[in-house]
């Protein structure tokens, strides 16, 4: 028997307000589908999907649908996709049906998700087709168990898991992060409180976290792997391998075999500006640098930038605004999305042969405290109205939020 192990597919994410929108959101579904691709290809037995299917619980109809399209050739090939939901799906508004629960009632995933007794403990009953519901499902005689994202208390949760649990040949689908491993630092569990699956479960599928990464028991048997997610997802996963795991099953013992995707290059670099006297100094050293430090050599896709400015400079740095430095990069490697951090200080002159410098976020919160001063009906509350209007600008720059999220945003810091 043959499967694969792949995790935080990110269906729908994409940079609202970019040029690079529509590439961007398209970079997802093609990489699942280049895995649907394999798996049809490979003539596997069934795929697995550790969560994080979709970016964001309430998705576009458009990202159902295209979600759909991908995996039809699955459906038609009769190769199941067994799924459990990570805290990206989650849907939180009560008696909504999630896209993630529609998707499983269509056939195109069997959603897993356990039941609880009275008691507290764990009951994985048997999917059902038809209600498309269940905990544990058998195919070819591996049993798959699957609970989804369970938040930071999982740890504790794994005596219960284990105890439910009365077959051979299990296979454990499991939202979370193993800490010293993890890249994230929500929804772990310490590395000792993991351990007990081993004896239970010959292979446990994890996900959450875009890095991939095995655990090993304390005798150096590895039990647990995360593919990490297939395609980059957000800057800071530039160094991360990326792709899936290719597992064969074969008399008791689960081999796998990690097999690269292609996803869309993605760079993160400083820019040194130190000592820059004017606008037009800075730009020709920032040129210098982006073209020394950003190859693009085998790789026609536009890459995803985020640049960090630093260094102490002779000029105020809204001269050197994100435009024009947006404009330069545009000639030079025409990226499809680009982030910017000022992290410039202004050196000034303090009197007496002294200098003092301010960073670039003092100066936007001068600036934004005199515009509320001049005028305002909002005099006395200048430091809540600064913290807002910067959560909404870095809200906005990241592209990860929709309007009701603004609104959210506003409803909660700005009444």
């Amino acid at each position: 028997m043959r499967f694969i192990h792949t995790s935080d597919i990110h269906l729908g994410k994409t940079y609202r307000n970019s040029s690079g929108e529509a590439k961007r959101y398209e970079d997802f579904f093609r990489c699942l589908s280049g895995i649907v691709t394999d798996a049809i290809e490979a003539k596997i037995d069934f795929v697995l999907i550790g969560g994080d299917l979709f970016h964001i619980g309430q998705i576009l109809p458009k990202t159902f649908a295209k979600t759909i399209e991908t995996l039809q050739p699955l459906k038609d090939a009769n190769i199941p996709c067994i799924a459990i939901e990570g805290n990206h799906d989650w849907i939180h508004r009560r008696d909504s049906i999630s896209w993630m629960e529609a998707l499983s009632q269509m056939g195109y995933i069997k959603l897993l998700r356990p039941s609880r007794t009275e008691e507290g403990g764990y009951r994985f009953d048997r999917f059902d087709e038809e209600t498309g519901m269940g905990g544990h499902v058998e195919i070819g005689g591996v049993n798959i168990y699957g609970l989804g994202y369970i938040g930071a208390q999982a740890g504790g949760h794994v005596e219960r898991i284990c105890e439910a649990v009365t077959t051979e040949n299990n296979l454990l689908l499991f939202h979370v992060g193993i800490w010293s491993y993890s890249p994230v630092e929500i929804g772990n569990m310490k590395l000792e409180e993991a351990h007990p699956l081993a004896d239970k479960f010959g292979y446990v599928a994890l996900g959450h976290g875009h890095k991939p990464y095995v655990i090993e028991t304390p005798e150096k048997k590895p039990y647990a792997y995360n593919p990490g997610s297939p395609e980059r997802v957000n800057f800071g996963e530039e160094k991360y391998d990326k792709g899936y795991y290719f597992v064969s099953f074969e008399n008791g013992e689960f081999t796998p075999e990690f097999r690269n995707t292609s996803p869309r290059p993605m760079f993160v670099e400083t820019i040194e500006l130190e000592g820059a006297e004017n606008a037009d100094q800075a730009i020709d050293m920032f040129r210098e640098q982006v073209m020394a430090k950003i190859d693009l050599s085998g790789d026609e896709r536009k890459p995803l930038l985020e640049l960090k400015l630093t260094g102490r400079i002779g000029f105020h740095p809204f001269e050197l605004g994100r435009e024009r430095l947006k404009l330069v990069l545009e000639e030079l490697i025409d990226p499809l999305h680009i982030e910017i951090k000022n992290h410039l200080s202004l050196v000034t002159s303090a009197g007496e042969g002294e200098t003092s410098k301010k960073s670039f976020a003092e100066i936007e919160h001068e600036v934004l405290r005199d515009l509320i001063k001049a005028g305002s009906d909002y005099q006395g509350r200048e430091d809540e109205l600064i913290r807002l209007s910067m959560s909404l600008r870095d809200a906005v720059e990241k592209g990860d939020v929709d309007g009701d999220e603004l609104l959210a945003l506003l409803d909660g810091e700005g009444n």
